[in-house]
């Protein structure tokens, strides 16, 4: 039998083109823009969600962090938030960021009591605490690269490398788990507690790391052949990259799809809303969001 191997290449694309349109649509409407909810910002960052479904965002130039409630209102929750870059919530509802105007980790409580839960690492300035995600022990994972801030008096870093540190609970000095990233930015765990993904932005490779009993990391694996400001997963276990726009990898790493933002850069998203199906988006000086099919795990 002749095979018509032209013919047999064009096939496999075009199955391979509607396979990944497949996924597309499993995931989201591919003919829906990401709606515009504001844009009043200097530069939006930080995006987290609570249990209820509220989301939270920063406007980091400007010292605000900024609350959409699930039924559409937005208001400013915190001024002078001490620059808040990366946000997660805890176990117990706090609201944990990366406060880098002194290199802090702070936590703010619902009545937005502030508490400083880091302030040096061994009697030195951190780089700056980027972004963090936290696991079923309240243990946050905390990427720190070096990013000159201009209401810094100091020029250069204190230590010796921009790393990913755990911070146990109750603890107040991070230990350092992978020294091995150009520069760590964007992390985010499994709803198991079993793997890690941290995006190495200096390298453009986002990494996944086995998480051990006691915090540390290992097996460390290349994810994703891109990286990112900051990321999140779906219920899928799909990962979900910003920088232009978002772009969508599933476990295997696999572009599975792109959604188009209409600004300069993309920084950061969560999943949240009553049902945790909707995407928030920071994007430069705006805050977008777009309905899901599939839903978020933080």
């Amino acid at each position: 039998m002749r095979v018509n191997y032209k013919l047999l290449i064009a096939a496999f694309f075009a199955l391979s083109t509607c396979s990944v349109s497949a996924q597309n649509i499993a995931l989201y409407d591919t003919t829906a823009k990401a709606y515009l909810i504001a844009k009043q910002f200097s530069f939006t960052e930080g995006v987290s969600v609570n249990k209820k479904g509220d989301v939270f965002f920063t406007d980091q130039p400007n010292n605000k962090i900024w609350e959409y409630d699930t039924n559409g209102k937005l208001t400013l929750f915190l001024d002078s938030a001490g620059r808040s870059n990366g946000m997660y919530f805890d176990n117990k509802g706090n609201l944990v960021t990366c406060a880098d105007e002194h290199d802090q980790l702070w936590s703010i409580s619902p009545k937005k009591k502030i508490k400083v839960l880091v302030t040096n690492l061994n009697g030195k300035l951190m780089n700056g605490p980027n972004d963090i995600w936290i696991d079923a022990k309240d243990g946050i994972y905390m990427t720190d690269p070096y990013y000159q801030r201009d209401y810094w008096t100091r020029k250069t870093s204190d230590l010796d490398g921009e790393k990913v540190y755990y911070l146990p609970k109750n603890s107040k000095q991070p230990v350092a788990v992978d020294a091995t990233l150009k520069k760590p930015n964007g992390i985010v765990g499994t709803p198991d507690g079993k793997y890690l993904y941290v995006a190495d932005i200096g390298a453009n490779k986002t990494y996944k790391f086995t998480i051990n009993a006691d915090g540390t990391l290992s097996n460390k694996t290349l994810a994703v052949n891109q990286g990112s400001d900051g990321m999140t997963l779906d219920e899928k276990g799909n990962i979900y990259l910003t920088g232009k726009g978002v772009t969508i990898y599933n476990p295997q790493g696999e572009k599975i799809g792109h959604i188009a933002i209409d600004e300069p850069w993309t920084s950061n998203l969560c999943f949240g809303g009553k049902d945790k199906d909707v995407l928030f988006i920071t994007a430069s000086t705006a805050f977008y969001c777009i309905k899901m099919n599939v839903k978020g795990v933080e």
